[in-house]
């Protein structure tokens, strides 16, 4: 027992140490490069950029801000540990912005801008989204709609971020838009490559013997129903099987969840390269789940 908490102390301190590292390199990426040739980032730090160039308002202070709303649905989405995380990335990363803001700029050439800052912010973005946090609430709200809509987590972000990058078009001009949306793709690959990207989604699959109690706490928690199959191991004997489709940043709390529930539970953790047909949260499939939970039991 002692040598399974330090084991998960010491993995807590390198994933808040890895949220330290890519918060630093996300504010570097903004203070020397984008921000300074006027090229916006997507999401909540756009807005923030924008609102700074009108008001003079603290960058720093208008990213955190202004994600509060957005940690608080992530909260009731992803779980008081997402939430811990998000507060402490997205607060290091508001000051980390006002820390760096004295130094002088990089580079005032606006390609070697756009590119490194979109490198450096990809990989500072994507260390921290790996780590478990989040320094932009509005993958958080994507993740809400995408559960109702057809649409993708990524897809939603993207159409999010087009709408700024358009005002951007507005205010600073078409190049400087066009600048902003060529960064975010940069940026946005580097955090596929950080991170398997976005918009992918993940298929768990569980072998447990507690597998109807881990499908209704897959589904309070995080509002995703589970296929239940039956298996047979050749030395453990019968077994549930559970198979759920996640997204990227469910996956800390289905760990979670699993550790709860049967740490001595079998998961496997794959990419999924696409899905047809709807996978929402349903009433009537819970119903389905208590419905065989109460047969087995009579």
């Amino acid at each position: 027992m002692a040598k399974l908490k330090k084991n998960h102390f010491l993995f807590l301190l390198l994933q808040f140490i890895g949220m330290s590292i890519g918060a630093c390199l996300a504010a570097i990426a903004l203070r020397q490069f984008l921000v300074p040739n006027s090229i916006l980032d997507g999401g909540i730090t756009g807005i923030s950029i924008i609102i700074n160039k009108l008001t003079k308002i603290k960058l720093g202070i208008l990213i955190f801000c202004i994600n509060i709303p957005f940690l608080y649905i992530g909260y009731h989405n992803l779980g008081k540990h997402f939430l811990i995380k998000a507060i402490y990335s997205m607060a290091l990363f508001s000051i980390l912005l006002e820390v760096f803001e004295s130094i002088p700029i990089i580079t005032s050439d606006i390609l070697l801008a756009l590119v490194y800052g979109g490198v450096l912010l990809g990989i500072g973005v994507g260390l921290i989204i790996k780590c478990g946090g989040c320094v932009d609430g509005t993958e958080s709200v994507a993740i809400v709609i995408s559960k109702n809509t057809s649409l993708s987590v990524g897809q939603i972000v993207l159409m999010f971020n087009l709408i700024i990058f358009a005002i951007a078009g507005f205010m600073f001009g078409a190049n400087r838009a066009l600048y902003s949306l060529l960064t975010y793709f940069i940026t946005f690959k580097i955090i596929d490559f950080v991170n398997d990207g976005l918009e992918k989604v993940k298929s768990v699959m569980i072998i447990s013997e507690n597998g109807t109690s881990l499908a209704e706490t897959i589904y309070r928690r995080l509002g995703r129903t589970c296929t239940l199959l039956e298996g047979t191991g050749l030395i453990t004997g019968s077994k549930s099987i559970l198979y759920v489709v996640v997204t990227r940043l469910e996956i800390p709390e289905i760990k979670r969840i699993v550790d709860e529930e049967d740490s001595s539970a079998f998961v496997t953790i794959s990419d999924v390269s696409e899905i047809v047909g709807n996978h929402i949260k349903s009433t009537t499939a819970m119903n389905r789940i208590k419905k065989s939970k109460k047969s087995k039991l009579s």
